[in-house]
Formats: C-alpha cells, structure tokens, sequence
C-alpha cells in the first residue's frame, strides 16, 4: 500500500527544499564544468606550440620509421627541410614540386608526418616557468587557479553533485502531481502512488545535511572572483603540486600505464585496479600513480612502495589509511625516523581528517594513552617501536624503511615482531637495496616470508629479480610520472688543489686517512678553491633571486662555508633535534628571494621538504650513490615550479676522482636492482661495495699515485 500524502504546507516544504537542493547541485555542475573548460581553452594554444617545437626537433629522417623505409627523402633534405615540421609547414603541392618527387610520395610523407605530430599531441607536456611568464601562461594559471582555491573537498562535492542529481530529478519528477491539486486529480490513482513513494524517499535523501552543505560551500568557492595574473603566479609557487596534478588530469597527458603501475604483472595490476579507493577521510587529490599506489598497498596487504624520491609516498600511505578508516578501522601506526615524524604530523593532519598523536618526546605517554583510547594514527620513532606496549592496529606504515635491512639490529627485529602481529604492513623507501640484494630481500621476508627471493632471480637480472618480488613491491620514477618536472641539470665542477689544499691532502694520503682525503680540499679556507668557486656559484644565484641548498658529509665543512657566507641558515645536521630541522626548513622556505641553507647531507637528505630551492652544490662526492640522488630529490620534487641546477664540486686527480670511478659503477649496479633496467648480466655479489673497502682502495690507489706506497 502507498504511504499517505503528508499535508500540503509540509509538501511544499519538502518540494521547495529538494528545488534548491537540486538547484546548487545543477550550478555546482555547472560551474566546475565551466571552470574545467576554461583551463582546456587556456591549454590548447600551449599544447600547440609545445607540440610544434617538439616536432621541430624530430629530424626529416624519421618519417621512414613510419613508412618502414619506404619513402625516400633526399631530396627534401637537399631542398632544406631538415625537420617534420618542415613537412607539415609545407603543402603537398610545395613538396611535389620538388626533383623526383610526385603527387604520391607528397601526399604520403604529408600523412607520415601527421601521424607523428598525432603522437606528439598525445604526450607533449606543457610546463609552467614562474620566471618565463607569457600572456597565455598567466591565462592558464588563472582558470587553474579557480579550482585549487575550491578547496581539497571539491571532488567529493562534485561527486555528491551528481550523485544528487541523479537521485533527485528522477523523485522530483515522480513526486510532481503532488505540486497541485489539479495535477494531482487528472494524475491517476498510479500516478499519485508514486508521488506518495517519491515524497516519502525525497525526505529520506534531505535528512542527509552533509552533502548538501558540502556542495553549497564548494559552489561558493568556485563562485569566488578570477585572481589577477599576480595573485595566480603566487599562489602557484606555493601549490605548485596541487596545480599540476590538477593540469595533468585535464590535460589528460598521464604517464602511460605501465609505468605508472611500475611494470608489475598483469594479473597483480588488474587485482589492484579494481579495488575502488574511498576518499571520504582524505583531503588531498591523488594523481592517476598514486591512488594505484594506495591501492597496491590495500590490495596487497604486506607492502614495500619504493617510489622515487618526490613522487608522495607518504600521500599514497595515508590514502590507504583514510580508506581503511572508511571501512571502520580506527587505529593506525607510523614508524619513522625522528627527523621525519613532525612532517608525518603535517601531511596527516593537513591531507586527511585522520587524528595525529606525537608518541615521542616528552608528551609520548600522554599522546599514547589518549590514541588508545580514541584511536587515529600514532606516529613514533623507528628506534623506539621496541618500546611501546602491543596493540591491535589496522595498518603499520615503516617510513624510511632502508633503515631496518638489517635483521640483526634491534630496531629491525622491533619492527619485524610488530609485522608479525599486523596483517596490513606498508614500507615506504625510495632506496630498498643500498648495497646488497640480500638487504632487500630481508625486507621482502619481513613481509611475506612465503615469497622467496632467490640468488638465482637477482643473478637472472634485473626484469627475474622485479618479477620474483612484483607481490610485494612496486617502484615507480620521477621521469616515468613526472612528465612536469622542470629540468634538472647536473653540472660537475672541476677545480686543482691549491698550494695549502695540496699540502693538506698529501698529509692525509700518507697517514691513509681517507676522510680526511675528501675534506682537504678545504683544509685551509682562505685559499680553497673548492669555497671560492661555491662562493661564486651562491652570487650568481643570488643575482637571479634564486635559493640555494649546500650539502656537506662533514660539520667542519659546513663551518667553513658559514663562515665564506654570512648570513646562512643552518646548518641541518645530525646533532640538531628534529622538530628543529623543520623550523631551520622553513625559515629557508620563508625568506622572499635568495637564501643559502646549510646542511649535512645525512641529515638534510631524509624527510624534509626543500623544493624552494633551486640550486644545490654538493661539497664533495659522496660514498653512496643514494645518498646524493635523496638529497637532490629534496628540491627536485612534485611541487618544484623551477629548473634544478645541481653543482658537485670536485678536484681532479684526488680522491674525488677516484670515487666517482668506483661509484659510476656501483650506481649501474643499484639501477639494474631498484630500477627498470633491460641490463641483464650483474650479480648481486658485484653490489657488495661496502665503504671500507671503498675507502680502502682509494687510499691505497692514491698512496700509489703520489708514490707513498
């Protein structure tokens, strides 16, 4: 039996109430359609003139690649159309009227050259420069900026948008004959039926308050003014990542999927595809790579993301979280080195509505107890896992996981006795084999210890060893993802020791002192070459406006270039309490213009955020191939707006030079394990290049050399 009508003053309360319900949801619609448009009409010109340089750059000689070498081009090349974008400049007719060339061949290197410029279409980026502003740039920023500013919660609003709608218009269309008396006497006894059920639903789905008031405020931020060029390009430089991500989905230009599911098997990427990520507790929008990323970790259970540096793996661990906390899991642990866990703070507490509690330092028991009792993310040391009492928890996330490789250390056996105990285990690493493949495979065993990495799989090469270990690890690459990175360039910066730099280093050689072989060169600062030339490089970043970062192994290097450098901030360095590595961060991040921050490579290349910079100068080569790349990862990141100058100061015929011989090597190596690599014929043995025995036979290389044997 139908449910009776309610009386007319409350039908037209309900009907009026679904009106404008269905009103904001239709603008909302309306407005984000709109302001989508605007950012694809901003995009065209770009992506035209991207395209058209792209395919002034592709020689003439690559239109027989089309044509499987059927066309022959001599004579255009003689006639100067060096380019495929010379042929496409030029008309069939201009081409065929060239010596030896008919109206088919014409027509035929025309059609060559199309498909190639389609294909150029299809990935050419366009790449936004703060310091190369263009009319058409700054039109670009601003339609972006409209829906950055809507706020992280405008995908679910648009997503509530149409979900109201659909559910909405079809009630409101059955509910009409309840509008009138009229209506509803010539309706029908059905009719009126349906108007009864329709009203009777209508006030179910309006008794949910959230989702309206989401949409309402959403389309009161997309309502908002356009900001002026000036405004836009700031507000850029600050959310340079949201704006990205942003323009990589509407332009539709993303990594292709193979490498954006870092070239796992078929049937583990298809599982992890479909699974459907929740984002009702997340405030961050994911980028096609990183909800896979998520949902690799969910769909896997027992994890090792080893994401590139800068690609958000700590955004892809707390999407997982945010969606298992969807689905009625409350508590949740973080394990992280100290210096990490006031940024792990950050990101939880501005990405998600996921509570944070700070179990280390001085409040630890209290932040504990008030966790256990009301749940949320815990978030500790690594070292002091051992420590904390046993708990249920719905997912352990390792960040920095590298750090427990070694199974013998009582950190890793924490961290291994807490995996043994949680069923969803998350590590998260951009470097899992530093040295050995065994490293690697004892994190793997502390995950799944029924997945066996054998010596045969790394031995096999790279594409064995990624397949025997696809189950539990996905690695994806900056140049894979990232296709709007600016450029990074390295620059190696080659000076000759000094009479006092000399002396220094050949008293060091002689007592085989290898440590202080890499630090000679500044032995005597007055004098240095190597400080002079780091002297210089910091002035003419600071003509350009731009910061710089300074990375040094040692403390008594970095007092000497503090000392060269008035007014530098640091430096960040291991002795320095973590919640003080931020603040030194930010102040760097904070200074308008030109900056110069101080840091030991060890200390400043894990965990902190320092794409406002965009120079570093590396003091000296460093011993692991690893340590370098995560230190320039810290500026060249999702989110850097400009290109990255990498400055590594060296002196020829030292033990710079002898490291960077052993280390090209070495880093061949760590490529081939960590990394998609089609070489095939290293064994994990050859890895093995521990530091003393680096350092050993470089001192024993230069001792001979100078004849000190």
């Amino acid at each position: 039996m139908a449910p009776a009508w309610p009386p007319r003053a409350e039908i037209r309360t309900l009907l009026d109430a679904a009106d404008r319900t269905s009103a904001i949801a239709r603008g909302l619609l309306d407005e984000h359609g709109q302001a989508r448009e605007d950012v694809q009409r901003a995009l065209r010109p770009l992506r035209e003139t991207a395209a058209r340089g792209e395919l002034e750059r592709i020689p003439v000689a690559r239109l027989k690649d089309v044509t499987e070498g059927r066309l022959r081009l001599t004579a255009v090349e003689e006639a100067g159309y060096g380019s495929v974008l010379a042929i496409l400049d030029a008309t069939p007719y201009a081409l065929q009227l060239l010596p030896g060339i008919g109206a088919q061949t014409a027509g035929q290197m025309h059609a060559a050259a199309r498909q190639i410029a389609n294909a150029v279409a299809e990935t050419v980026t366009v790449r936004l420069d703060v310091d190369d502003r263009t009319p058409e740039t700054t039109t670009l920023v601003r339609a972006l900026y409209r829906l950055v500013n809507a706020g992280p919660d405008l995908p679910r609003a648009v997503e509530a948008a149409t979900a109201a709608q659909e559910t909405l218009l079809p009630l409101l269309d059955a509910a009409a004959p309840a509008r009138g008396r009229i209506r509803a006497f010539f309706a029908g006894q059905r009719r009126r039926d349906l108007a009864g059920e329709a009203l009777e639903r209508l006030r179910e789905v309006l008794a949910d308050r959230e989702a309206p008031l989401l949409v309402a405020d959403a389309a009161l931020d997309l309502a908002r003014p356009p900001a002026d060029g000036t405004s836009a390009w700031i507000d850029f430089e600050l959310q340079a990542a949201d704006y990205y991500a942003l323009l990589v989905e509407i332009a539709g230009s993303r990594p292709d999927r193979i490498s954006g599911e870092g070239y796992l098997p078929h049937e583990i990427a298809d599982r992890v595809n479909a699974l459907r990520l929740d984002a009702t507790h997340r405030r961050v929008s994911l980028r096609g790579y990183q909800e896979f990323g998520a949902k690799f970790a969910l769909a896997q259970r027992r994890a090792i993301l080893g994401d590139e540096m800068g690609l958000g793996k700590t955004i892809q661990a707390i999407a997982a979280l945010a969606h298992l906390r969807s689905e009625g899991v409350s508590h949740f642990l973080v394990a992280c080195p100290a210096s990490v866990v006031i940024n792990w703070i950050r990101e939880l507490e501005s990405r998600s509505d996921l509570q944070a509690y700070k179990v280390h330092g001085q409040d630890r028991a209290a932040a504990l107890a008030e966790w256990t009792r009301t749940g949320g993310v815990a978030v500790t040391t690594i070292d002091g896992l051992h420590a904390l009492p046993v708990a249920s928890v719905g997912m352990l996330v390792v960040d920095e996981a590298h750090y427990v490789k070694n199974p013998g250390t009582r950190r890793a056996k924490a961290v291994a006795a807490w995996a043994e105990r949680t069923e969803r285990v998350l590590f998260l690493t951009g470097t899992p084999m530093e040295n050995r493949v065994e490293e690697f495979r004892n994190l793997v065993t502390m995950l799944q210890p029924s997945l066996e990495v054998r010596s045969g799989d790394a031995a096999a090469g790279a594409r064995a060893f990624r397949r025997a270990v696809g189950p539990a690890y996905l690695r994806r690459n900056q140049e894979d993802v990232l296709t709007e990175l600016p450029e990074l360039v390295h620059t190696d910066e080659w000076e000759e020791f000094g009479r006092d730099d000399l002396r220094a280093y050949k008293k060091a050689v002689e007592a085989g002192n290898f440590m202080a072989m890499r630090r000679a060169a500044y032995a005597v600062p007055a004098t240095s070459e190597k400080l002079g030339r780091l002297v210089e490089l910091v002035a003419e970043a600071r003509e350009g406006g731009h910061k710089v970062v300074v990375f040094s192994f040692f403390r008594d290097v970095l007092a000497a270039v503090g000392k060269a450098l008035p007014g530098a901030i640091g430096p960040i360095a291991g002795d320095v309490a973590a919640g003080r590595r931020q603040e030194l961060a930010d102040e760097f991040s904070a200074v308008p213009g030109h900056a110069v921050l101080l840091a030991q490579i060890q200390a400043g290349g894990v965990g902190l955020n320092l794409q406002a910079a965009s120079v570093v100068i590396l003091c000296e080569p460093q011993v692991k191939p690893t340590m370098e790349s995560q230190a320039v990862a810290r500026a060249h990141r999702m989110g850097q707006v400009r290109k990255v100058q990498v400055h590594r100061l060296l002196v020829a015929d030292s033990v710079d030079e002898r490291m960077l011989e052993l280390l090209r090597h070495k880093r061949t190596l760590f490529d081939v394990y960590a990394r998609r690599s089609d070489v095939a014929d290293a064994v994990p043995e050859a890895v093995d290049l521990s530091e003393p025995s680096l350092a050993r036979q470089i001192v024993e290389a230069e001792q001979k050399r100078l004849s000190m044997a």
